[in-house]
């Protein structure tokens, strides 16, 4: 027996020794056997011809026998379960994700070939995400490229009517200019964000006063409040140190204050807190917004999910999934706390400079 990772205590071998018991067992008495028949054929007086043959006919029975026992044995403890395995891969490489292959014992009887199948299972499963995955990500992508598209032909076919007026070029110019950002910023993220999946940003990691970074992004998005007349809070300490990538970090506050804002009603509250503790520095940003139900709250971190579809002109869908995988990248992390009509919370948690964090994200 040995342990495994994910299943426990795992026997190392298809054949018990009990198998191996019985042959011998089998082997001893067959041969007791042989001796029994040499002795009564010398005590009736059997001719030499017929002793001789009678034994070879009998050991010719016996290893038949014994041939086909091993070869049912064989047959059915490693060649069925590796067809059927066999005829599983080959579904999937077929393009075929629901496949599931059995385990031959109950978890507590397992063996290594087990495992291999539940873990073959595992991969089967994960690649049946990853498609599906792949192909909402292409239709996520194709519709949301498909609207600004269709504004800049619209706007473009508006202005090439006869007697438009100066104002009304200015508008459809606008309106062509806002479509053509937002299809800019779609691309922009999707490029980041695919670069931050397949591991091909190396973050440079420093310390950095993350206070100061907070105040320049805050101050970014002065003419965003001002607008919608609304009440900023800000509650920040003079210095709080983290190890960082600064660019990355800058992304994931400017992402959060611009949802903030984005969700927030006219004449609402935004409050930006930064607290330090046990070697961790936390930041959150609150709002007074609509707020969210606990599906919402389930999938706001998935791409091109927009929980509150009135406001999803403003975006992509792709912030807050920009926003959690840097904080992984960085080994930080963010809740969500929220309520439908009360407002949300998003609370980042970072290690302080100088401070390591093991796998479990406590520190060491």
């Amino acid at each position: 027996m040995r342990e495994d990772k994910y299943y426990g205590m795992v026997k190392e071998s298809r054949f018990p020794p009990s198998l191996f018991a019985i042959y011998l067992v089998v082997l001893l008495l067959m041969s007791g056997v042989h001796t029994g028949l040499i002795v009564f054929m010398n005590r009736i007086g059997w001719n030499a011809v017929i002793q001789s043959i009678v034994p070879m006919i009998y050991w010719a029975i016996v290893a038949m026998a014994l041939t086909l026992f091993a070869r049912r044995k064989v047959r059915t403890t490693y060649e069925e379960p590796m067809h059927k395995l066999a005829e599983a891969t080959s579904r999937v490489a077929n393009g075929d994700f629901s496949v599931y292959v059995p385990a031959l014992h109950t978890q507590d009887k397992w063996d290594y070939l087990d495992v291999m199948i539940m873990d073959f299972n595992k991969m089967v499963e994960e690649l049946g995400s990853i498609e599906t995955l792949k192909t909402d990500f292409v239709s996520n992508v194709s519709h949301e490229m498909k609207t600004p598209i269709a504004i800049i032909k619209n706007y473009a076919e508006l202005l090439k009517t006869e007697h438009i007026t100066e104002e009304q070029k200015k508008e459809y110019a606008e309106g062509i200019e806002g479509a053509a950002m937002r299809l800019s910023n779609l691309i922009s993220n999707i490029l980041k964000l695919n670069k931050l999946e397949n591991q091909r940003i190396t973050p440079d990691v420093e310390a950095y006063d993350v206070c100061r970074q907070l105040c320049e992004c805050i101050l970014q998005f002065e003419d965003a409040w001002d607008e919608k007349e609304i009440e900023l809070e800000a509650e920040i300490e003079d210095v709080a140190m983290v190890e960082a990538d600064e660019s990355l970090l800058e992304l994931v506050w400017n992402n959060l204050l611009s949802n903030a804002i984005k969700f927030t009603e006219p004449g609402g509250t935004i409050t930006v807190r930064q607290t330090s503790e046990e070697g961790f520095v936390k930041i959150s940003v609150s709002d007074t917004g609509c707020g969210m139900g606990s599906d919402v709250m389930n999938h706001i971190f998935d791409k091109f999910y927009q929980g509150d579809t009135s406001h999803s002109k403003e975006g992509n869908g792709l912030g807050l999934a920009l926003v959690k995988r840097v904080l992984e990248l960085l080994d930080g992390d963010i809740q969500v706390f929220s309520e439908e009509g009360r407002g949300s919370t998003f609370l980042v948690t970072l290690p302080a400079a100088g401070v390591s964090v093991n796998e479990d994200g406590g520190n060491l």
